[in-house]
């Protein structure tokens, strides 16, 4: 019978000490870049550490409610009718370079509706399937029900276009599936029908398909597609086994593109070196360990389903990042939880941890 203990202290210091490393880094790989644009080096490590706060403090307010408290049709629907609300109103906002991702109020509040996506899909697949475990051979009544959600989402975050996360959202709905007992040769077969689009995606669309050129060859074109891996892979070589020093590093000065966003793992392999890197490898593997122990010990499948699902959704993300800063995946806008500059990502993401926290909180 489970027993009420307290929150897992382990994820809860390595989600903050992850969050004052992000801090960090952000601001060694903005600094100058702030400077020089909005004549103060403190801009965009300001506004994260507002969004640190906030998130924080729901993080703080979350890990005390109990997590029963989502496990309800009318919180779920009220979920996805918001979430998909706010996915169809990005494209009624102002584009930024050619994407409709943010929902814009002024120039001080932007908000990423995709991130709101990825948390509320966790909580809907854990919902829907706790009462069909031992329905899963049913493609028709189980599957086909479970997958709708998701692939709606997918659709309007590629809409966007936002393949990353799209990618993240389908990678997190197929290994909760896998966890509720779907058999492989359905996984196989969603892969074999999802794999033509995926391709044309990649493929057919210009400038998806100068990146995966890049990436296979990213000698080809330095200057041009191949220009954010060739200064990522320049940062993370020069950085060495110690580092060049924090705040010391030099392809953020206007070299390494995105450096305090997408690529600040590069910055971070710059200045603090493969112990550096590897020291926030670390923290991610101690957290997966953590959130995954809060999963398994669970004898709520509820609880169990959304532990693993937020816990693999933040790993994913992890992954892809730090992936194709190494060049070992082709370049995809994916922000590093609680690390990379983005207040909506940190902000979902330790909600997300707080929720994730209230599971610990009851053991076997």
């Amino acid at each position: 019978m489970a027993k009420r203990v307290g929150v897992d202290k382990w994820m809860f210091f390595i989600t903050l000490l992850l969050v004052v490393a992000g801090l960090a880094m952000v601001f060694s790989a903005s600094a100058v870049v702030a400077q020089a644009r909005y004549h103060s080096p403190y801009t965009f490590v300001g506004k994260q550490a507002i969004w640190a706060l906030a998130g924080v403090f729901a993080m703080l307010v979350l890990m005390r409610i109990d997590i029963s408290s989502y496990n309800s049709p009318r919180f779920i629907y009220a979920a996805l009718c918001f979430t998909t609300l706010l996915l169809v109103a990005v494209f009624f906002f102002p584009d930024s370079h050619n994407t409709h991702r943010w929902i814009r109020f002024g120039s001080f509040f932007t908000f990423q509706p995709s991130e709101i996506a990825k948390p509320v899909l966790v909580l809907f697949l854990a919902w829907f399937l706790q009462y069909r475990l031992d329905a899963m051979r049913d493609w028709r009544n189980t599957l086909l029900r479970a997958a709708i959600v998701p692939v709606v989402f997918m659709l309007l975050v590629v809409k966007q276009p936002d393949l990353g996360t799209a990618l993240v959202l389908g990678g997190v709905t197929a290994m909760m599936l896998i966890l509720a007992g779907m058999e492989w040769r359905y996984l196989l077969g969603g892969i074999a029908i999802a794999l033509p689009p995926l391709l044309g995606l990649l493929f057919l669309v210009p400038w998806r398909r100068q990146r995966m050129l890049a990436f296979m060859h990213p000698g080809i074109d330095p200057q041009g597609a191949g220009f954010h891996i060739t200064q990522s892979l320049i940062a993370v070589g020069t950085g060495g086994f110690a580092g060049r020093g924090y705040m010391e590093g030099m392809q953020k000065l206007f070299y390494l593109p995105e450096a305090s966003t997408d690529f600040i793992f590069a910055n971070i392999g710059e200045e603090l070196g493969f112990i550096g890197a590897m020291a926030i490898v670390l923290l991610f593997v101690i957290f997966a360990v953590r959130g995954l122990r809060a999963a398994f010990r669970s004898r709520d499948p509820f609880a169990r389903m959304v532990a693993f699902g937020l816990t693999v959704t933040i790993l994913l993300q992890a992954f892809f990042n730090i992936s194709v800063v190494l060049s070992l995946v082709p370049t995809k806008g994916i922000p590093l939880p609680l690390i990379s500059s983005g207040g909506t990502s940190l902000f979902c993401t330790l909600s997300s941890i707080g929720v994730l926290l209230s599971i610990t909180r009851k053991t076997e």
